[in-house]
């Protein structure tokens, strides 16, 4: 009913209100009468009601959802079905009455229905018209974008992907085997400290005193060696004088063995001596040790993890009393990091000892370090069915850390060097040819501009590209119609 027989069709039978009565405007009404907006003013109805419909030819997107939402306004404010006022003769009051019958009520109520299912089939043509509407004058191809994004071509040799995380193979939690209180801590977390280095020192005034008495002693017994030797000295010099007096018979015999005697007592004196000294330095390495033990030193070089303990805190072996610590601080050597990773049993034949392969860390995606397979635990989870497998660092970087998550690419050979770079990709289903060029939409803002491109080798399902950079978007599957500078939508999933 766009036309004008459609006009005078809708006289004849009472002015019905309907979507296509405003949505389609006659081409030979569109160029009449243009006004200042660019638009058409309408002839009034063919019946002379007072009723003109104005539009705007040219809609855009708010235009046309005010055209449909203003006269679906002023259609149901007043009627849905509503005829001309030329067309409405005199109402006949006389024949107004009451129909108080079940019948009068049916019919009462059918014809509320049908003026309410009227008034839903044109809400919903309203509807269908304005999402045509939108569509139909937006002047926006729909399309699907992709960014651009780095990959390594390490990728193409890649046999089995396995993630795990990076462990330290020589890792302590360092304690002390004395019990007491920790009186001085040395360290933090991530000092670097040296083998054999005093980190801690627990409360020791009592056995540093034990060590100090057990020194005097071995002193003492070393003084009582010194008078010893002196006696044995003069036991000698008085046996010696003795027998040349008993020989010139100056002396007697009995006052020669006296002599003789007192130097036996000198020597066996000397032997008692030094087994004392032997004694005194026994306790006092004993004490020593005592000593030692209040003292935690690093047993290798390394870095302090964690710090499981503060100042004035009681230090016991296994933490068997209440409120006590064991470990004092846990470090690990960071020369020994390795990732370990479990493998599932199906894909063992893909990996062996000494293969090399791409590691990378979750927390720095971009940095890839060469491994190599070190060793393969020679035992089947069952629970899992994997197989662990460590795979040690040769290239070494100080963000690796403990017990990080990693991704271990098992490779089919060594990464030649100049294949270590990462390179520029995009899909391939995103390069398209015109004049016989590779070329692809570059989107910028809500148009796309073309952009000529050099194309590489293949990785996977990616290709590598020159012209471009991480993080571009750029059309995925251009249309062959679409051309540089156009206007484009994005497709929402």
């Amino acid at each position: 009913m766009g036309t004008v027989q459609g006009w005078k069709k809708m006289a004849r039978y009472g002015h019905r209100w309907s979507l296509v009565d405003l949505a389609v405007i006659p081409p030979a009404w569109a160029a009449k009468s243009p006004d200042t907006r660019g638009g058409a003013i309408l002839p009034p109805c063919p019946c002379g009601c007072r009723y003109h419909v104005r539009t705007i030819v040219r809609l855009n997107r708010l235009a046309a959802i005010w055209f449909f939402l203003h006269y679906a306004e002023r259609i149901l404010s007043e009627s849905a079905v509503r005829p001309c006022e030329d067309n409405v003769s005199t109402p006949d009051i006389s024949r107004l009455k009451i129909e108080r019958s079940a019948s009068g009520q049916i019919a009462g109520t059918g014809r509320r229905k049908r003026r309410w299912l009227r008034i839903a089939l044109l809400l919903a043509a309203l509807g269908l018209g304005a999402s045509v509407a939108l569509g139909r004058f937006s002047g926006k191809t729909a399309v699907e974008t992709v960014t651009v994004a780095l990959s390594y071509p390490s990728q193409s040799y890649t046999l089995l992907n396995a993630t795990g995380y990076v462990v330290a193979q020589r890792k302590a939690s360092l304690s002390s085997k004395a019990t007491g209180r920790l009186e001085w801590l040395g360290v933090l977390e991530g000092s670097q400290v040296k083998k054999d280095e005093v980190v801690a020192r627990l409360e020791n005034r009592d056995v540093s005193a034990t060590l100090g008495q057990a020194l005097a002693n071995v002193k003492v017994a070393q003084a009582n060696l010194d008078q010893g030797q002196a006696e044995l000295a003069d036991a000698q010099a008085g046996f010696q004088r003795t027998g040349e007096l008993l020989a010139q018979k100056f002396i007697t015999a009995s006052a020669y063995d006296a002599a003789q005697a007192r130097l036996n007592k000198a020597k066996a004196n000397i032997a008692g001596y030094q087994a004392a000294i032997a004694a005194a330095k026994a306790n006092a390495q004993v004490a020593q040790v005592a000593v030692d033990q209040t003292l935690i030193r690093a047993p290798f070089d390394g870095v302090v993890l964690t710090k499981n303990a503060n100042e004035g805190d009681n230090i016991t072996p296994y933490s068997s009393a209440a409120d006590s610590k064991g470990a004092v601080v846990t470090i690990a050597d960071m020369s020994t990091l390795e990732v370990e990773a479990d493998v599932s049993e199906s894909n063992l034949s893909k990996i062996r000892v000494d293969q090399p392969a791409d590691i990378t860390l979750d927390a720095f995606p971009e940095l890839h370090l060469a491994g190599t397979v070190s060793r393969m635990v020679p035992t089947v989870d069952r629970s899992k069915a994997t197989l662990l497998v460590k795979v040690r660092f040769t290239d070494h970087d100080p963000r690796v850390l403990p017990d990080m998550s990693a991704k271990v690419a098992f490779l089919a050979k060594t990464v030649p060097p100049e294949d270590r770079q990462p390179v520029t990709t995009v899909q391939a289903s995103a390069i398209a040819t015109r004049d016989g060029k590779p070329v692809v939409f570059l989107l910028e803002g809500e148009k796309v501009r073309l952009v000529a491109v050099t194309q590489g080798r293949k990785l996977g399902e990616l290709v590598e590209v020159k012209g471009l950079k991480a993080g571009d978007k750029v059309v995925l599957t251009p249309d062959a119609k679409l051309q540089d500078g156009a206007a484009v939508s994005l497709n929402k999933k």
